[in-house]
């Protein structure tokens, strides 16, 4: 990314005014069935082999197979619904969708908060979050079934799924 790209992110993402989509109590957010892993080629945009943000640099990892990891999850809403992902597609809150800061786009990954055993599967299609805390962002819906849209953030295990093979 370049300098200009970083300062229109520090103004596009600013997590201190996101919240809630105020529609939520009117969407069966349950019935939002998880994403299913399907084979697809690595997104478009958003698989630099590096970018920085924030004057850090990250590396976009060649592979997600075998990826495993802990940490705290956080979640994303309104602030930026409907803006472009880093892969180019539209932000949708019911969306079962997250971000990293280094896993291929798209991933698929089995997201489990270790504080109530909750398990979700979500797909990779933006970068993120740039908090030296957090593993991971969850769409609203997808933080929501995990139970920690109150809380914010919870401490998490991911893993990344291959899609089944055809056959």
């Amino acid at each position: 990314m370049t300098r200009d790209e970083n300062e229109n992110l520090d103004e596009r993402r600013d997590f201190r005014r996101d919240r809630a989509p105020r529609d939520a109590g009117e969407v069966d957010l349950a019935a939002v069935p998880d994403a299913v892993p399907r084979a697809e080629p690595r997104a478009a945009y958003g698989n630099m082999e590096e970018y920085e943000v924030f004057g850090r640099t990250y590396r976009v990892m060649e592979s997600s197979t075998g990826y495993e990891a802990e940490g705290m999850a956080s979640w994303y809403g309104m602030e930026f619904q409907g803006r472009s992902t880093s892969s180019g597609e539209p932000f949708d809150v019911y969306a079962m969708t997250a971000a990293h800061r280094t896993l291929p786009l798209p991933t698929y990954l089995e997201v489990t908060n270790l504080e109530n055993g909750r398990t979700v599967v979500v797909r990779v299609n933006d970068r993120g979050p740039f908090h030296d805390d957090r593993l991971v962002d969850l769409s609203y819906v997808a933080a929501w079934k995990l139970g920690i849209v109150q809380s914010g953030t919870a401490r998490v295990r991911i893993r990344a799924l291959e899609p089944a093979s055809g056959g």
